[in-house]
């Protein structure tokens, strides 16, 4: 078990180890560079100098506004190194809300990642108190900017020239740093209401970091991508870990970029969302479509998978031939897909559909599940290798206690519980029960071996006019396992009956189109005219009707869909439909389409169904 009790603790192993690789990124030209443990530290001890020299100390906030990549890592190591707290921001974000963030933070500086980062601080710094903008791209015609290899004297030579010693004053200052000293301050996604900015310690953090992954047995011959946000704290978390067991970070600043990097640093850890998982799977059954013979070899495969569904739970490699023919055929050519080495596959930041999870089982993978929240740093519960129940998120970490209130809502209390909303005590508050539970907001139960299994949010969860109580998100996640669904979002709060409206997979969707003939006059039109016709074309309704029934008949009478609305857009974190874990805005979702609901229910009180 790790024993850290500062995030200081994880960069003084991560810089501990020489020559050693601690990160990869790829140039401009596709060649992966490192960086040794000893550059690592090199940067970070000369990011941190000048920021002091500059004018931040213990307490300032400085914000990381930028995608995945090297600098990133650094200039959170040298934010923390000084006492200082960093408030990182989600790259997609608009100008608008980092203009309330930085406001609302107090930020004194921001470190960006490139010129379209830049005009979204210039547009709102007015409205903020920052000081100084740092840009890690090399733009000299933006004035307001310093570039970051600016503020790193001599670092070229430290790291190019003789070995250094360590400085023994800058580590006198990042031990000094305490456990109960803020770390960071994250803004929460916000689904259904507005941004809170989470204040977490280092000991928040690091207490995590002492029971989340121990039993994986991690150490310095794995790597793995850093593809999602590093905003979030899932990804930030993770990071952590792994440079806390000398494992190799791979930089993948672009989603575009994933299977090229996957191909080319082919990790042995890989840590996704659930619907990154959801899109690789229904990539995999849409190019076995594209061809008979492979999509009757992929069922058939599949099926020999399903038989032996029970060894695979168990980590075990089945022993028949009709199991190696399959993998040979199948299986071993989709996992080449994550470069052909992972051990571990991981999912957290939203509910793993139980189908996905299935899938993966199938094709000899098991995904480890696990749950938490930004509030609680983030990990309550994690499957591993020893401890592994298909549909669960695993057992709750030793150093933390749940139970369930009345209605089901999970609540917990422990070290890694966070500190409070920043400048928000009333919600502070309001977050916990009055002797101290924190209130997670999610149903819950867990059964008799102690595997905990998250059913819904108790704030999504639908009451119907006739008082049924409907859990979308368990639905919702069978939808999307058919490759012809994009997302999903199950609607009928107060209402007489459920419906849903379907954003579909368009790749997807136009194959379907082309192979069963149906004529488009597109020269003419543009991309969502085209999506308009094909989503009001009855064969195409009919398609998404059949795919509802499939999953109304796995329900009791009281949650069936009784109404099916199909919408042209594509529901994305760009255009506001999702958080960047990819989970629902409801709230956007309900506003968006308000009118197609409302037809949805225009004669609810006289349907029978």
């Amino acid at each position: 078990m790790l024993e850290l009790t500062t995030l200081n603790d994880v960069f003084f192993r991560a810089s501990s180890r020489g020559e050693a690789t601690a990160m990869l990124w790829r140039d401009g030209a596709g060649i992966w560079q490192r960086i040794s443990s000893r550059q690592l530290y090199q940067r970070v001890r000369a990011l941190a100098s000048a920021m002091a020299a500059w004018g931040i100390g213990k307490g300032d906030r400085v914000a990381i506004l930028a995608e995945n990549r090297w600098e990133w890592a650094v200039t959170d190591f040298a934010v923390l190194a000084l006492g200082a707290v960093d408030v990182p921001l989600y790259a997609t974000l608009p100008a608008d809300q980092i203009a309330t963030m930085l406001a609302d933070s107090g930020a004194k500086m921001v470190v960006v990642s490139s010129a379209q980062q830049y005009e979204k601080v210039a547009a709102a710094r007015s409205r903020t108190v920052v000081e100084k903008i740092l840009m890690m791209d090399r733009e000299p015609r933006l004035p307001l900017a310093t570039w970051f290899g600016e503020w790193m004297p001599g670092v070229s030579a430290a790291e190019t020239g003789p070995r250094l010693e360590r400085d023994p004053e800058f580590d006198r200052r990042v031990a000094a740093v305490q456990p109960g000293d803020l770390a960071t301050i994250i803004y929460t996604s916000g689904t259904t209401g507005e941004s809170k900015g989470v204040m977490l310690t280092h000991g928040n953090i690091a207490t995590n970091l002492n029971h989340s992954t121990t039993l994986f047995g991690w150490g310095q011959e794995d790597s793995c991508l850093s593809f999602l946000p590093l905003s979030h704290i899932t990804a930030r978390h993770l990071d952590y870990a792994l440079f806390s067991y000398g494992a190799t970070l791979a930089y993948c600043p672009q989603f575009d970029l994933l299977p090229i990097a996957m191909r080319e640093v082919r990790p042995t850890i890989f840590v996704g969302v659930p619907r990154v998982y959801e899109k690789i799977r229904q990539e995999v059954l849409r190019r076995a479509g594209e061809s008979r013979l492979r999509e009757c070899l992929l069922h058939w495969a599949l099926r020999r998978g399903e038989n032996h569904r029970a060894e695979i739970m168990q980590g075990k490699i089945p022993s028949s031939l009709a199991w190696k023919l399959a993998n040979r055929l199948a299986f071993e050519k989709i996992r080449a897909g994550f470069g052909g080495r992972v051990a571990h596959f991981i999912s957290g930041g939203a509910p793993l559909g139980l189908d996905t999870a299935n899938w993966f089982l199938q094709i000899g993978t098991r995904i480890f599940e696990g749950y938490g929240l930004t509030e609680t740093s983030p990990v309550i519960a994690l499957n591993n290798q020893q401890a592994y129940r298909v549909g669960s998120v695993g057992k709750v970490l030793p150093n933390l206690k749940v139970k369930l209130a009345g209605d089901g809502e999970l609540l917990v209390r422990g070290p890694s519980v966070f500190s409070g909303y920043w400048h928000k005590p009333e919600q502070t508050a309001a977050a916990f029960t009055s002797d101290g539970w924190f209130q997670t907001g999610d149903i819950a139960q867990m059964d008799a071996d102690g595997f905990l299994f998250i059913t819904d949010r108790k704030k999504e969860l639908l009451k119907t006019s006739g008082g049924k109580m409907i859990a979308p998100q368990p639905i919702e996640n069978q939808l999307k396992a058919n490759v012809l669904v994009g997302n999903a979002c199950v609607v009928g709060d107060r209402h007489k009956f459920a419906a849903v409206l379907l954003s579909p997979n368009f790749i997807a969707l136009e194959a379907w189109v082309k192979a069963k003939g149906i004529p488009m006059q597109t020269s003419a039109q543009n991309v969502m005219q085209i999506r308009k016709a094909w989503i009001e074309h009855p064969q195409v309704v009919a398609a998404y009707q059949e795919i509802v029934d499939q999953v109304n008949a796995t329900l009791p009478s009281y949650e069936t869909l009784k109404r099916l609305r199909l919408v042209a857009e594509e529901w994305t974190l760009e255009t506001g439909e999702l958080t960047p874990s990819m989970k629902l805005k409801r709230r956007v979702i309900l506003e968006r389409y308000a009118p197609q609901i409302a037809w949805m229910y225009a004669d609810e009180a006289t349907a029978h169904r």
